[in-house]
Formats: C-alpha cells, sequence, structure tokens
C-alpha cells in the first residue's frame, strides 16, 4: 500500500502542496489546485465530472484511483484535499481521524456478480448459491444446486475460479456488507470489512483488476462495480432480493435500493433493500473532508475552492453525468443532507458556503 501511494499520489501531493504554500494569504477560490484519490468503484463517473469541471470551471483537479483504504488513509496523512470511500467511517474510525470527518455522498452504484462462461446468459443466483461459491463449498459450475435454479443453461463441467480484491476496498465492504446479511456462515466466518482473510479464490487490485482477471479467466466469477461490468461486456448474474425477485442491476434498481430512511449523517449501507425492485447490492459512494478546513497551513482560497467542487459535484448537472456512465444520480433528500453538510464545514470557525 505504501508503494502504492507514493507512485500514485506523487503528482497530486505535489500539486496540492504547492498550491497551499503559494495561496497561502489568498482569499479567492480561483486558481485552485485540488488533489483527491480513493475509491475506484466510483472513478468512471469522477472521471468524467472532474473532465466536465476542469473544462466549466478552468479549476485543476486530479484523482488517483487507490482504492477505498488508501483514500482513506490519504485523508488521514492530510496529503489530499478529501478522499473517496464506498465504505462510510464508522464511529471508530472517525475517533481515529485527527479531527472530526463529514461525509458526502456523490452518486450510488451497484457491486455486480460477473462471470465468464461462453454462452451461458442469465445466471440466477440465490443467497444459498452465494454462500456455497463464496465459501468455496460449491466447486463446479454444473453442481445440482446451481443447475436447480437455472433449467435451459448448458452449464459446463468446469471448476470455479472464484476473484476478490487484494487491496483495502469499499466495493469489498459492500460485497461482504450484503454477504453477513444473507448468510450467517459467512457473517461467522468471514464477516465484512474492506480487507477480508478469504476461504478461496484469487486477488486482483481494484476493480479494474478484478474486471480484466474474470474476463481472461474462463469459468471465473467474482464482484466489480456495475460500471466495469458493462464496458468490458462482462455477464452479470440476476440476484434474487429479498423480496423473493430476481433483479437485474439497472439505473432504476439501483435508486430503488435508496427508498428508505437515511440518517442526518448519510452513513447508511443499502445492501438488501427489502424493496420489491431492488438490486440487493447497491450502495452509496462518499466523498470524506474535514469539517474544518484549517489545518496544514492550508489557504482559505484552498478551502473554498474544495467546497465549490463539492457543491457543484452533487448540482443537477453533475448528476445527470451518472446514468450516462451506469450509476444512479443521488435522490433529492440525499442532496438536501450533503448540501447541508457542505454547509456545515468551516475555516477557522467560519462557514465558507452559503
Amino acid at each position: 500500500m505504501k508503494k502504492l501511494l507514493v507512485v500514485l499520489l506523487i503528482g497530486v501531493v505535489f500539486a496540492s502542496c504547492q498550491n497551499g504554500k503559494q495561496k497561502s494569504a489568498d482569499s479567492s477560490s480561483k486558481n485552485v489546485t485540488i488533489a483527491a484519490a480513493g475509491a475506484t468503484f466510483p472513478m468512471p463517473y469522477y472521471n468524467m465530472v472532474i473532465k466536465n469541471y476542469i473544462k466549466e470551471k478552468g479549476v485543476l483537479v486530479t484523482y488517483g484511483g487507490i482504492g477505498s483504504g488508501g483514500g482513506i488513509k490519504s485523508l488521514k496523512d492530510k496529503v489530499v484535499d478529501f478522499g473517496a470511500t464506498d465504505a462510510y467511517l464508522s464511529d471508530e474510525k472517525m475517533a481515529a481521524m485527527p479531527s472530526e470527518i463529514v461525509h458526502i455522498p456523490t452518486c450510488l452504484g451497484a457491486v455486480v456478480i460477473a462471470y465468464n462462461l461462453p454462452g451461458v446468459e442469465g445466471l440466477k443466483l440465490t443467497d444459498e448459491l452465494l454462500e456455497g461459491i463464496f465459501m468455496g463449498e460449491i466447486t463446479k459450475w454444473n453442481d445440482s444446486k446451481i443447475t436447480a435454479n437455472n433449467a435451459g443453461l448448458n452449464l459446463p463441467d468446469q471448476a470455479i475460479t472464484f476473484v476478490h480484491r487484494s487491496d483495502g476496498s469499499g466495493t469489498t465492504y459492500i460485497f461482504s456488507d450484503y454477504m453477513s446479511k444473507i448468510s450467517s456462515k459467512w457473517a461467522d466466518k468471514v464477516g465484512k470489512g474492506k480487507s477480508l482473510q478469504w476461504p478461496v479464490g484469487i486477488g486482483a487490485k481494484g476493480n479494474p483488476g478484478v474486471a480484466g482477471t474474470i474476463k481472461s479467466t474462463e469459468g471465473s466469477i467474482g464482484y466489480i462495480g456495475s460500471e466495469y461490468a458493462f464496458a468490458q461486456k462482462i455477464p452479470v448474474a440476476l440476484l434474487k432480493n429479498a423480496a423473493g425477485n430476481y433483479i437485474e442491476p439497472s439505473i432504476e434498481s439501483i435508486s430503488a435500493a435508496a427508498q428508505g430512511a437515511m440518517p442526518a449523517d448519510t452513513r447508511v449501507m443499502l445492501t438488501n433493500s427489502n424493496d420489491a425492485n431492488a438490486y440487493p447490492i447497491s450502495g452509496f459512494t462518499w466523498l470524506i473532508l474535514y469539517k474544518d478546513q484549517a489545518y496544514n497551513g492550508r489557504s482559505k482560497a484552498q478551502a473554498l475552492g474544495t467546497l465549490e467542487f463539492l457543491d457543484w459535484l452533487i448540482s443537477a448537472d453533475a448528476q445527470a453525468v451518472a446514468p450516462k456512465v451506469n450509476y444512479a444520480p443521488l435522490p433529492e433528500k440525499a442532496v438536501t443532507q450533503a448540501k447541508t453538510i457542505l454547509r456545515s464545514v468551516t475555516y477557522n470557525g467560519e462557514a465558507l458556503l452559503k
């Protein structure tokens, strides 16, 4: 992880440090450079909106996709303006940060179960099948438990290869949170977290790494952000949700998972929603930042520039981009709460956004 952070963040850290030194006395947010790093799950969306922001506002924003664990560490080490994570910080993790942290949800996405079985489309998986496959108890694709649930599919006599993340990952957290809800065996033996002790399988770095490994490995199955499966045309399984319906990941089914109540700080998991139309492995992704921005010699201009970008990111214009890359835009209640949170962020106790 240390080597990865050095390689991927050297540019953004330099830009951030230089910006802080050069603009310490400037109260204008113009011409700042904003540096961020973290989750790969929403990276296709972030890459697109950042490009739009640079073109529209003329403010340089850089983003390094190093995984949610790396994003949290980068913010903790104060080498980025904000981090990105698909797993919200627990109360314990919040207390371990140097000062108070706030969460800004940016969009919703799905963690899909992607597989590589040439000629096999429309694979349907239940909770029991997911447990058996990912615990290493079902080892062949033509196992009677899979074939009984997939009449009409020609499933091969081939070994199953489970591909999982090797790095600290919010995608892993969402996946394992879901597995812990549907399988007591998984909850007891594996649990949930950004990094896990896997019972079986091979690891790959980032959503791009897992997607690439699945695509190149016949007989494989694994979990990835939906956009990576769609972009590489990797088939994904239909999952039986809590209401008993087999659901495909789509903008509509991801959005359905967010219909319930949301706490004021937006820290909530959406997995295994009881909505009849919800795709069951859906979730928010967040950007995290310090509630008071006056730290490490940081200028007011830098703080204001950071907040202006985040405020724009939850605007209607930026949210309209999400469906173009297979993410669901924030529901209105989430936008309202995110705007309230942003307006609570201060610089030496003074609110920056009106």
